[in-house]
């Protein structure tokens, strides 16, 4: 049995390269089949598709613009939590408008909202920045932040007054990761973009990203080779981490490595305190798993503990809880359909159909609600 979802849009590129954080498409609603047994062959406890709305589940990747929080009490009657994150990007609303939002759903609904804040790195040449940054942060933080965001413009669009890219890895930032280090602060690092980005449009391995680039050739980065590759990228960032090794460090997106879990294993067992979420990358896992399900699943097994579930959804300020949860739900069924479960079904951004990971019941609660507990300790806890 096959059934077509769609999967939340590709994470957006940064200002440079335009498009942004876009909300996610649904072409069609899951169908209410149920998933497999509780308790298959191998004697591995496993939840099913009726369990969906039972299990606490976050979804720690968000970005929400409306301080209505009619989302996310929907989300909550679906057992889901959030974690909405400030973003440096032009196509959101600016920075305080994002951080005024966030704080209002947190005062409004401190048990099912945390959130994460931001700064902007346009004057990070200058000398007052590094203060006025820690300022902003610490201000966030005392209004219940949880992590702070550091976002891919760095190395892909910020440039320096002789107009040459600034990396993640530059001196100008070296102090600030430094405090991170010292203060045990959350870095949530999104460097880089899906190694797709910089392949023909024939070679890359999902539809959403082929027909995103296929649009938008300015943002492709196969038809600019001046631009960073992606290994410049990744280099740059593994150096900030690398120079940092108490940093308490969560790679969006996968960490850029969604190409290959045998090289986001590598990134993990080379940085032991390293997380990374699934954000936008989860079609990513599923093409993988086409060809090769069981490498997949023993990857979600033996980094049970590094793993974040997130989708990246975004509500633009006029977007109503109504709508976006529309958008949402389906997805969120779909990913837990494919985690869960040992069901067949079609996804957008496959031509083929993809065979559900059936993970066990432990590594399913790991993934969707323990190690982002773990990993933002003071999130999601109503006042005493």
């Amino acid at each position: 049995m096959t059934e077509t979802t769609r999967t939340p849009s590709r994470a957006a590129l940064p200002a440079l390269l335009g498009a942004g954080l876009m909300a996610v498409a649904v072409a069609a609603a899951i169908g209410g089949a149920a998933g497999a047994l509780a308790v298959p062959a191998s004697g591995e406890a496993r939840y099913t598709m009726a369990d969906f709305a039972t299990v606490p589940k976050i979804d720690a990747h968000v970005h929400l613009h409306n301080a209505d929080a009619a989302f996310v009490d929907a989300a909550r009657r679906l057992g889901f939590k959030v974690l909405t994150i400030n973003v440096d990007y032009p196509d959101f609303p600016p920075l305080d408008e994002q951080q005024r939002v966030a704080i209002a759903l947190r005062q409004a609904r401190p048990a099912e909202v945390a959130w994460a804040v931001s700064f902007s790195s346009d004057t990070s040449d200058q000398p007052q920045w590094l203060d006025a940054t820690k300022q902003r942060i610490e201000a966030g933080l005392k209004a219940g932040a949880v992590g702070v965001k550091v976002w891919k413009n760095i190395g892909m669009s910020l440039r320096d007054r002789e107009g040459r890219l600034v990396m993640i890895d530059d001196a100008r930032f070296q102090p600030l990761f430094s405090w991170f280090e010292e203060r045990g602060i959350t870095m949530l690092g999104h460097q880089g973009e899906p190694h797709n980005c910089w392949l023909p449009l024939d070679r890359m391995t999902v539809i959403n990203d082929r027909e995103y680039f296929a649009h938008h050739p300015q943002y492709h980065m196969a038809l600019h080779p001046e631009m960073p590759s992606w290994e410049d990228q990744m280099a740059a960032r593994d150096r900030m981490v690398a120079a940092h090794p108490k940093l308490k460090f969560v790679g969006m997106h996968m960490a850029s490595l969604e190409r290959n879990v045998d090289e986001l294993a590598a990134f993990l067992d080379r940085f032991p305190l390293a997380k990374v979420d699934l954000a936008a990358r989860i079609g990513q896992l599923q093409y993988q798993s086409q060809r090769d399900r069981e490498k997949v699943r023993r990857f979600m097994i033996k980094y049970q503990d590094r793993l974040v579930y997130g989708t990246d959804v975004s509500q633009p300020p006029q977007q109503s809880g109504a709508a976006l949860m529309k958008e949402v739900e389906p997805v969120w069924r779909m990913h837990w359909r494919y985690f869960n479960t040992e069901e067949s079904f079609k996804v957008s951004d496959l031509e083929q159909p993809v065979t559900g990971l059936g993970l066990p019941k432990a590594v399913v609660d790991k993934l969707y609600h323990l190690n982002a507990e773990r990993s933002f300790p003071a999130a999601w806890k109503a006042a005493r």
